[in-house]
């Protein structure tokens, strides 16, 4: 009897991993919204682009990136994710992504908190190009936020390195 509950508990178990499945393609719906407001805002663009002065198109552009690098975390969370918690991604063809299969989820951590610190040096640039309007207790916090997202993936990476780095040499 407790060998027959022991087996019955260890495939719920295992098939509980498939309700992720929805919450990773919920994702694709964040990246479509994503994708919708990335046209939006490059639609504005063209718009104003002869009246708008230099710095506000820097603004404007550093915004789109930003956008684009959510895009892409958000791409690599979904199928690495999916990949190394669900089930295995059959792609056939041509049209394959390099790093599908080959992102564990330690890595997986790296990669997100190099996206987050790259979004967070993006939103800070963004502040000190509007410095002269915005006060300087705010633009503090803005760089010790963004130090702090920094100090965090350094952080990530040195404890990665220690743990599982020679985990994956032999896998």
């Amino acid at each position: 009897m407790g060998s027959k509950l022991e087996e019955i508990t260890e495939k719920a178990l295992f098939a509980s991993r498939w309700i992720l499945a929805p919450i990773f393609l919920g994702l694709s719906l964040a990246l479509l919204a994503l994708g919708i407001k990335f046209f939006q805002e490059a639609y504005h663009l063209i718009m104003d682009v002869l009246v708008k002065d230099e710095a506000d198109l820097v603004l404007v552009v550093l915004a789109l990136i930003d956008i684009s690098l959510v895009g892409s975390l958000i791409v690599m969370v979904m199928f690495s994710g999916y990949e190394n918690f669900v089930s295995t991604i059959d792609a056939k063809g041509t049209d394959t992504l390099g790093w599908l299969g080959k992102m564990d989820s330690g890595t997986l951590k790296l990669k997100v908190a190099a996206s987050i610190v790259a979004i967070s040096s993006i939103h800070l640039l963004r502040v000190f190009m509007k410095a002269e309007t915005t006060d300087n207790d705010k633009i503090k916090w803005y760089v010790i936020l963004h130090m702090t997202f920094v100090l965090s993936a350094v952080l990530l990476g040195v404890l990665d390195k220690m743990s599982f780095s020679k985990h994956r040499d032999h896998a």
